[in-house]
């Protein structure tokens, strides 16, 4: 059976940096809206040049082209055997799509990452960007004095690679039980700690991170999800696990949230909401 994964969750949550820990676990791929929608535009393919167009034109990309985008991924042979796709659906007309898309193949697994909205503006008030790359960080778990470092070893993941602003990573001094292997990057980051794990750059603080915006868009985030979250929810492979916990722990929750939905109960079966906990629903 192959595993098809929607993370849902807001910005802050940490949904890229679970789900790009989560699939390369799995051996899966992760596939990232922002990230396909780059290479449709780089590998110019049809889509991509309809995207390209209007992205010139300083416009959003429409429904139609991230389906058509989303759909060119998921028809590669390495999303055959699973994958998990985050960034995507962001509407309920996004997610009646998808269903159409995925006829014929394994069942849809959603699990949406609940944070309360005064840890989402913190996450995000303290978080720092890649100016190169584009990776995430937080200056939290200062250990040894120096910002943006953790001095953790054991269970403490290194910078996200996610680029569409949900890792609430930490920058991770390399260890022996470090997650992350000891890279050039990482040995400059010990010596300068605003400096990327993944390729050196410095670290910045997003402009749009500040208290008012951040609020705002979680404003936004809420109006649109809501509705996807209730398409969701009904469903017996939905579940919904808390995101306020260390990385580790959330990990730990989605993998058994995604275990409990593939043992899920017979096509009919009503499963009864609840608020999201430690643990996964079931």
């Amino acid at each position: 059976m192959a595993l098809n994964l929607i993370m849902l969750g807001p910005p802050g949550a940490g949904k890229g940096t679970q789900a790009e820990r989560f699939a390369r676990t799995r051996g899966i791929p992760r596939i990232s809206t922002g990230d396909i929608l780059r290479d449709a535009v780089h590998e110019g393919t049809e889509i991509g040049k309809r995207a390209k167009a209007v992205m010139d034109r300083g416009e959003l990309v429409g429904d139609d082209v991230m389906i058509g985008i989303v759909q060119e991924r998921l028809d590669r042979p390495d999303a055959a055997d699973g994958f998990v796709l985050e960034g995507f659906p962001r509407t309920v007309a996004q997610a009646t799509a998808l269903d159409r898309i995925m006829t014929g193949r394994d069942p849809l697994i959603v699990v949406d990452i609940a944070v309360p909205e005064t840890e989402l503006v913190r996450r995000l008030a303290w978080r720092l960007i890649c100016e190169v790359c584009g990776a995430n960080a937080a200056m939290e778990d200062l250990g040894d004095g120096a910002p943006g470092v953790s001095s953790r070893g054991e269970g403490a993941p290194g910078v996200s690679n996610d680029t569409n602003g949900d890792g609430a990573d930490r920058v991770v001094l390399p260890g022996a039980n470090a997650n992350a292997p000891e890279t050039i990057a990482a040995v400059r980051a010990i010596a300068e700690p605003h400096r990327c794990r993944r390729c050196g750059g410095r670290l910045v603080q997003r402009s749009d991170d500040n208290d008012a915006i951040v609020r705002e868009r979680l404003k936004v985030y809420q109006r649109q999800s809501e509705p996807l979250v209730e398409f969701y929810r009904e469903r017996p492979t939905f579940r919904s696990i808390s995101g306020a916990q260390s990385p580790d722990r959330v990990a730990a929750d989605l993998t058994a949230a995604v275990e409990a939905a593939v043992a899920r109960p017979p096509v009919g079966t009503r499963v009864v909401p609840g608020k999201a906990r430690s643990g996964a629903q079931s």
